[in-house]
């Protein structure tokens, strides 16, 4: 699924899930962000009315996965389906144990297991999805932007370097409509993956477009930023992506890189590395620009 997924809850049989003090999944990517369904006992999930959770998407089957409790515990069941479930991105071929804070994907709809102190967890999920992509696990484009505006203050007064990297994946569209949205979904997180190995603790990563990342890199000069942009562009250059049916497909960035060198407004310092961005895309993409 692309990154403004489609998905729509259309009939839930669950009680009110503000009142249940139990375990729940919330779903955290698709439509609806932040709905909160009580695993009690059980929640079948798929396309047809029968089910607990109804959700009307392609990527989904009819009858598609079962969340359930037994005994003390809760698990996941894929129930057949075409495109499978996931939980932590791995595939669930058999009855799969859940635990606080799992992630589990259905067909192109993401949803998050919480079991301890649901409650407070529940709204501490509606904070998150806020200020983090459901998707990629990334932050998104509200919290880039906020993050961007202090540390260009900062730096402005202080001398002290900023770099900002733009990210874009070249002819992302084809992916998506050659092996379909979910394979561009899986792309979308296996990149962020592989940027996010490489970014230090104290910066910033971000999603803020359906194909665009950003990295926020403090106390980097600019020859740093563009090492880590090339190191970032090769490492996607070299990751072996392959679709459903074992197919490589070949997978590439356009980087644009600014350096903070004198005081502007974060407005303006993203401008400057937009247009890197837009040069490295117009001389034949894979590379980075400045």
């Amino acid at each position: 699924m692309s990154s403004e997924t489609t998905t729509r809850i259309t009939r839930v049989a669950a009680t009110d899930p503000a009142v249940v003090e139990q375990a729940s999944v919330v779903l955290i990517y698709g439509n609806q962000l932040g709905r909160r369904f009580s695993i009690d006992p059980e929640l079948s999930v798929g396309r047809a009315l029968s089910n607990s959770i109804v959700l009307d998407d392609d990527s989904v089957s009819r009858q598609h996965a079962l969340f359930y409790r037994r005994g003390d515990g809760f698990f996941v069941s894929d129930l057949g389906s075409t495109n499978g479930t996931l939980v932590n991105d791995f595939p669930v071929e058999s009855e799969t144990p859940l635990r606080n804070g799992d992630l589990v994907t259905i067909g192109g709809v993401v949803f998050k297991f919480i079991s301890d102190n649901t409650e407070a967890q529940y709204f501490e999920e509606i904070y998150r999805l806020t200020i983090i992509d459901g998707l990629t696990q990334m932050h998104n484009r509200r919290y880039l932007f906020e993050f961007l505006e202090r540390e260009v203050l900062r730096c402005s007064r202080s001398g002290s370097d900023l770099g900002l990297v733009l990210v874009d994946i070249d002819n992302f569209k084809a992916i998506n409509d050659t092996h379909g949205h979910l394979f561009g979904d899986r792309v979308l997180k296996e990149i962020a993956k592989l940027i996010r190995d490489v970014v230090r603790k104290e910066q910033v990563l971000a999603r803020y477009g359906g194909d665009e990342f950003a990295a926020v890199l403090t106390d980097t000069d600019p020859e740093g930023c563009r090492m880590f942009a090339e190191k970032v562009r090769r490492r996607v250059e070299d990751h072996p992506f392959r679709s459903s049916d074992g197919l490589a497909v070949e997978t590439t960035l356009s980087i644009g890189l600014a350096s903070l060198d004198g005081p502007c407004t974060h407005e303006q310092f993203f401008e400057r590395a937009d247009a890197a961005l837009y040069r490295a895309k117009q001389a034949g993409r894979n590379r980075v620009a400045v």
